[in-house]
């Protein structure tokens, strides 16, 4: 349907299968863009496990909108059955299972903060599905069925799970699962491409193997960078605090992308934007501001970024204020909310963030002015206040 890839190659690790010497049968997906007359089912699958996603998270959906723009459909699956089990790859220990609720508020997090990056408005040109639709439906039967087709010493040898049994670090059944009913996504929405990082190769691999099983096609593998935040040493993580996300405020965002390390620039120009690398500017210093500038006005608009150049970020003083002080104190004070009790509100109603990060206990105190200094406190989208002396 395209003849120009450029799109296609930008940042991916990966694709495979690929043709060889011995092998000149198999097709390139290359070769499948420029020469169909469908559009290509392209999927990508996101397990709603946290709240909040960052730029790491964004490159796959990034990829599935070059995909939308070629002509081809995305297909989004939102894991609300396997997140409750946890995607088990590179992880140490078994992770704790999430309810249904916690599941289904995650995932409405999810789809508001990939709006900005997918086309939801083309018809045709988005599904968004969720695995709980045909993975409920599966029975003892079923499960057997898909259990028949992998090996105890083919599941020990995914990223992870060779290290815990050799640590005997406990490997529950559940988690031998969830390779599985992600391969059987890919059945259930007969995908011609699945998208993911560098670390979901297994699991594509399995897709693979289950669509073959079921008398299908099987789908291309396209593997995307993890991205490494921005202490420039580490992936990026919430846990590590070296993250920027989407749902942060523009002024928090502008700030954390202007100080990517020099080393990581061109990387992030590559994953995280389109502009063309040739053209970008030699000094670091300017290069910062431009993808600050880039990253904040594909998320909240070029107004946004006029605003923060123009230092208009509403500061309020803290030199006022007695601690140690309660965060609903504070939300109260700075107008932000209107009373102590629709500060305890809004917190609990997950609508609070320092720094970019949600605060969710309504007991939040701080014990000194100098733990906020500089900091944003933000209520919702639009309502913020950098906190001074």
């Amino acid at each position: 349907m395209t003849q120009n890839l450029s799109w296609l190659r930008r940042g991916v690790v990966e694709i495979f299968p690929q043709p060889t010497d011995s092998d000149s049968e198999t097709e390139s997906l290359e070769k499948l863009l420029t020469t169909t007359e469908r559009p290509l089912r392209v999927k990508l699958g996101i397990d709603p496990t946290g709240a909040d996603i960052h730029l790491g998270h964004s490159i796959p959906v990034r990829k599935l909108r070059a995909f939308q723009d070629a002509g081809h459909i995305a297909v989004l699956i939102i894991g609300d059955f396997t997140a409750r089990i946890g995607d088990p790859t590179g992880k140490s220990e078994v992770r704790r299972q999430l309810s249904e609720k916690d599941v289904a508020q995650n995932a409405q997090t999810y789809l508001n903060q990939v709006r900005p990056i997918l086309d939801f408005d083309t018809p045709g040109r988005l599904e968004i599905r969720h695995n709980s639709e045909w993975l409920s439906q599966l029975d003892l039967s079923k499960i057997l069925n898909l259990l028949s087709t992998m090996t105890v010493g083919q599941m020990l040898a995914k990223e992870g799970f060779a290290e815990r049994y050799r640590t005997e670090n406990p490997i529950f059944l559940h988690e031998f699962l969830y390779p599985l009913m992600q391969g059987y996504d890919s059945v259930a929405v007969d995908a011609d491409v699945e998208l993911g990082g560098t670390d979901q190769k297994f699991n594509i691999a399995v897709g693979r193997d289950l669509q073959r099983h079921f008398g299908k096609k099987p789908q291309f593998g396209l593997l995307l960078p993890i991205l490494i935040g921005t202490d420039g040493v580490q992936k990026m993580s919430k846990s590590l605090g070296n993250y920027v996300g989407l749902s942060e405020h523009p002024f928090q965002m502008y700030q954390k992308v202007q100080q990517t390390p020099d080393h990581l620039l061109e990387t992030y120009f590559e994953l995280l934007t389109d502009l063309p690398l040739d053209k970008l500017p030699e000094n670091a210093r300017d290069r910062q501001k431009l993808l600050a500038q880039e990253i904040v006005t594909h998320y909240y608009g070029s107004k946004a970024v006029d605003e923060i150049e123009r230092g208009e970020v509403p500061e309020f003083p803290l030199s006022g204020v007695l601690f140690p002080s309660k965060l609903s104190y504070l939300l109260s004070v700075t107008g932000l909310c209107k009373s102590n009790s629709e500060g305890r509100r809004k917190i609990q109603e997950n609508g609070v963030r320092l720094d970019g990060d949600r605060i969710t206990d309504v007991e939040t105190t701080f014990q000194s002015p100098h733990e906020l200094y500089e900091r944003v406190l933000q209520v919702g989208k639009n309502k913020f206040v950098r906190l001074v002396p």
